[in-house]
């Protein structure tokens, strides 16, 4: 292949690239296989003097999406000139002084204030056009509304989602197809939102990295030649400004070896470093290129690459029923750290690769955080696809969708599409066993530990395989075990909330138990119209609780798990029931009490009610803060609910 050919290979790969990533918000490919890509076609255009309609290198960005409002740039945006040596940006930088901050990997917005307030916000679109998405930026986390700066001024940005909150996000999106890939993608979503209660919901931030201009009738003040001061007076207008520092020729690496450290904790997504002259008028003499402005340039990390040897592709499946290849490689060092796995995404990107056992690949960190797989030395292409779930044995079935294949299980009562159920049963108001996050519990799952509740009980099988675990080790696993077999000794009301059924929380299943004298037996056996004579027990949920006993996996599943179990049945205790027919609600921190639950737990057995929130039927409110402007403290107000402090509850019940 001549390369005038390679080059017209390249350019169709990388422009569906950048159609993924910028229109569709998916990923096709690795942020250093494009790179690698790019690198390679920017080098042959400098060997050919050719540049090629729709060249990449070329063009900024990609097309806006139809769905938004456009506008076009007062002047384009263009992207940044790149480099990966460090040793350049010292001779960038020459005997001027720079700032360098982050290069956070988000969505870069354009705003507008006019007298105060936000009047205009525009994405960077293609550079030249942008969408304008006005009330989501007004819905930002950190988007002053107004400010005191009273005439025109414009400032760019970027918008991005932090790691946490994009955990969180996807924790709570239960269909694989529709959780995102990366914050990035998240915040894309979020930003170009037509409907901006969506966008409130996401915690979307704004950090300023650009003044842009601001006319005379505001009185900005006199930046002294210097962008640091340009950045200080946008934080003083109460925008958060990207953290910077400020840096010579001689300090530079040293600030890079700094960003370094802190990249692996840092929790706002970042693909590298940006570096611009402080001297304004200096800046403005160099002009810019027909992409890039002469006085910035971006520094992207050069990524650490380490050779291995791929031992297996371990098959990991999910509550959705998407199972993900997980590749399993020996130990390296990457980034000051051991790294022996990396996610392959799907079934096409291990296609790509080329993967088989015994191949030897290269690794490397995603942004100094993330392992993948950078290439394949060997492209032996030997591995098959599984036919059968390694959670159930259930068949599997390769699905595409959006031209990526992915593997799913087809049996609706995989254990791994349970983990909610496992979860539920072993929250802290079940089973109570530490050490199982939703994360642990889908480790298992995937290779096979646990099937159903009982299984939980045996993870002593396993002991070799768990203590090996990534995040594992033997302190961790006798804790855990430890956790397990307190979790033995339980009450029938902890067992019928984790049992998961339909409507039963923790205050039904007393309700429950307290009717029945605490025997299963009898609420197994009940039919719906005497589990409606329950308070708190409806029509709906009594044909629930029969529907749910009434079928046989479930007593199955129970009729294996009692055996595993102590369950006691508490002493029915005489006392008078002072409290019989009282309602309270419980909020704030307690003083005399572990918590709130054991609050409860007193109230309950004097035959009071404890809910959580205030209505007309609370009889009293327990908060140590009485004059709290809480909104359960209002609402005790309006409806003239009498709000008491602990101590003045205990008086009640000396008096009763």
């Amino acid at each position: 292949m001549n390369a005038s050919e390679r080059m017209k290979e390249l350019v169709a790969i990388l422009r569906k690239a950048s159609e993924a990533y910028y229109a569709k918000d998916e990923e096709i490919m690795s942020n250093f296989e494009y790179d690698r890509l790019y690198d390679e076609l920017v080098s042959l255009e400098e060997q050919t003097g050719i540049i090629l309609s729709g060249s990449p290198t070329q063009a900024v960005g990609y097309e806006a999406v139809d769905s938004l409002p456009k506008e076009r740039h007062e002047k384009p945006m263009l992207s940044l000139g790149k480099t990966k040596s460090r040793e350049e940006l010292k001779e960038w930088l020459a005997d001027k002084e720079g700032l360098l901050s982050w290069k956070l990997d988000g969505l870069t917005i354009v705003l507008t204030y006019e007298n105060g307030e936000l009047v205009k916000a525009v994405t960077r679109g293609n550079g030249e056009v942008g969408e304008v998405i006005t009330p989501n930026a007004k819905v930002f986390a950190n988007v002053p509304g107004r400010i005191p700066y009273r005439g025109t001024l414009i400032l760019r940005g970027e918008a991005v989602i932090s790691y946490a909150d994009f955990e969180k996000i996807n924790a709570q999106i239960t269909e694989t197809a529709a959780k995102y890939k990366n914050p990035r993608n998240l915040c894309s979503g979020s930003v170009r939102q037509l409907n901006n209660e969506i966008t409130a919901k996401r915690n979307v931030r704004f950090y300023a990295f650009h003044f842009v201009q601001a006319d005379e009738s505001g009185k900005a003040p006199d930046f002294a030649n210097d962008r640091e001061n340009q950045f200080l007076f946008l934080r003083e207008l109460g925008f958060d400004v990207v953290p910077y520092k400020r840096v010579t020729a001689e300090t530079v690496q040293s600030a890079i070896a700094e960003y370094e450290k802190e990249i692996q904790t840092f929790d706002i997504p970042s693909d590298g470093l940006v570096l611009t002259y402080c001297d304004l008028a200096y800046s403005t003499s160099l002009g810019q290129t027909a992409k890039f402005p002469r006085d910035s340039i971006a520094f992207k990390w050069q990524d650490e690459v380490a050779e291995t040897v791929l031992k297996e592709i371990e098959w990991s499946p999910s509550r959705t029923g998407l199972i993900n290849p997980v590749a399993i490689f020996e130990p390296v060092e990457l980034e000051g750290t051991t790294v022996s796995r990396a996610s392959v995404h799907n079934v096409s990107v291990m296609k790509g690769l080329k993967l088989g056992i015994g191949d030897k690949i290269t690794v490397y960190k995603a942004n100094m955080i993330i392992p993948q797989i950078a290439e394949n030395l060997t492209g032996s292409g030997r591995l098959d696809i599984p036919d059968t779930c390694p959670a159930c044995g259930g068949n599997t079935k390769i699905k595409a969708a959006n031209d990526v294949e992915v593997l799913y299980c087809i049996n609706p009562d995989c254990p791994a599409k349970k983990i909610k159920a496992f979860t539920l049963f072993v929250s802290r108001d079940a089973m109570n066993m530490d050490g199982l996050s939703e994360a642990t519990l889908e480790k298992f799952i995937a290779r096979g530990f646990i099937h159903d509740f009982h299984d939980l009980f045996h993870l002593d099988r396993f002991a070799d395989e768990i203590i090996a675990m990534e995040g594992f080790g033997q302190k961790s696993y006798e804790n855990l075990i430890q956790s397990v077999e307190k979790a033995r000794e339980t009450t029938l009301p902890r067992l019928l909330f984790a049992l998961g059924i339909p409507g039963i929380g923790v205050a039904n299943a007393k309700l429950l138990c307290k009717f029945f004298n605490y025997e299963l037996g009898r609420i197994q056996s009940a039919d719906a119209k005497q589990l409606a004579m329950v308070e708190g027990i409806g029509e709906v949920l009594a044909e629930g609780i029969v529907a749910y006993f009434g079928d046989e996996k479930n007593r199955e599943m129970l009729e294996s798990l009692l055996p595993e179990l102590s369950v006691e049945k508490p002493v029915q205790t005489t006392g008078a029931q002072t409290l019989e027919g009282k309602v309270f609600v419980i909020t704030g921190s307690v003083m005399h009490f572990a918590n709130r639950g054991e609050v409860k737990e007193l109230i309950e057995s004097k035959g009071g009610k404890v809910t959580g929130s205030v209505t007309s039927k609370t009889d009293y409110l327990i908060n140590n803060d009485i004059a709290s402007t809480s909104g359960k403290n209002k609402k005790a107000k309006e409806l003239g609910i009498p709000i008491i402090s602990e101590d003045m509850f205990l008086e009640m019940l000396k008096e009763e």
